[in-house]
């Protein structure tokens, strides 16, 4: 009997296994074509994402010197942990993130409403007219801004003159840098938000509204009863994308603060540039990327399970419903 079922769960394994080569091997066949042009495209993927990824993760554990490597374990990181200014420079970030992200993406959704029940013409233009600004290179825009903020000759400061108020030093006192920056990026129109927000409206079903208009529902309840939740996977797509975008602030701060006064502008992605290329410490830069990485992952994973959770309580409202 043993003998019988071992000949039996072998015949099986084998039968499975020339299932699934016969199946790979007919989708290889059926769509060749298409894997040879992916691959060129996975193969600088590969070079330039997945390995450098993996490289930095074993740089990690490293004592990395340009002719010499060594195992050092945790110790990257817990030196990262011990160092005052990584530590001021998460603070900082999660400050930055916390208040930058919500507003944009407020204000791409409220732009978008107010621009999608404009004509097609109008649309178009204000669609080119938000967007056009944010091919422009961030170094420029960076430049112009630290002239706005200029202590002597900035606009900021001539338009408190104008109304007889004292000059700030906006980019030079520590408790106005960050803050400054924070505003920066707030005035700055979303324009990729609220193109994706447009085209999100363009594909809801104008029944709705139209039902919504039938039962007296003004276009405040309308936007705010059906557009604003319809428009919720979207909302979480920008979230996570404006989330990711803010942890990795760099370009500003380059160009208008270098982290100071003192380190009040520091961020996370600036302590890395210069502990890589400045200090030459290749490992503990590579623990501090690495770090980075998990605190972006877990503020994903908390906007998703808060989403999923409203997903999941909305179902089982319907499921209910249905049986009663």
């Amino acid at each position: 009997m043993r003998r019988i079922w071992a000949l039996g769960s072998y015949t099986h394994q084998t039968i499975a296994g020339i299932s699934f080569r016969q199946k790979l091997k007919r989708s290889y066949n059926k769509y060749a074509s298409a894997y040879w042009f992916l691959l060129p495209k996975l193969l600088l993927f590969a070079l330039f994402t997945v390995i450098p990824v993996i490289w930095s993760l074993v740089l990690s554990f490293q004592k990395f010197e340009i002719f010499d490597a060594h195992w050092v374990g945790l110790d990257n990181y817990i030196e990262a942990f011990r160092s005052e200014m990584f530590r001021v420079s998460l603070w900082n970030t999660f400050v930055y993130t916390i208040v930058t992200v919500p507003v944009s993406v407020l204000s791409a959704l409220v732009i978008a409403s107010l621009v999608f029940p404009l004509r097609p013409v109008s649309r178009t233009f204000f669609r080119a007219a938000f967007y056009i600004p944010t091919v422009t290179s961030m170094v420029v825009i960076a430049m112009v801004w630290r002239w706005m903020f200029n202590y002597r000759f900035g606009l900021f400061n001539g338009l408190l003159e104008w109304v007889g108020l004292q000059p700030i030093d906006w980019l030079g006192q520590t408790s106005m840098a960050l803050w400054s920056l924070i505003l920066m990026n707030i005035l700055i129109p979303p324009g990729a938000g609220i193109i994706i927000y447009l085209a999100a409206m363009g594909s809801l079903n104008p029944n709705l509204v139209e039902a919504a208009r039938i039962d007296g529902a003004s276009s405040f309840q309308i936007w705010r009863r059906i557009t604003v939740p319809l428009l919720k996977p979207t909302t979480f797509y920008l979230m996570i994308l404006t989330l990711i975008g803010s942890f990795q602030v760099f370009t500003q701060i380059v160009m208008m603060t270098g982290g100071g006064p003192g380190n009040a502008t520091e961020t996370v992605v600036h302590v890395i540039y210069k502990t890589a290329f400045r200090d030459f410490d290749y490992g503990l830069a590579s623990a501090q990327s690495v770090i980075l990485f998990g605190v972006i992952m877990m503020f994903s994973i908390i906007q998703y399970r808060i989403s999923g959770d409203d997903d999941r309580r909305r179902f089982k409202f319907r499921k209910r419903s249905k049986n009663s």
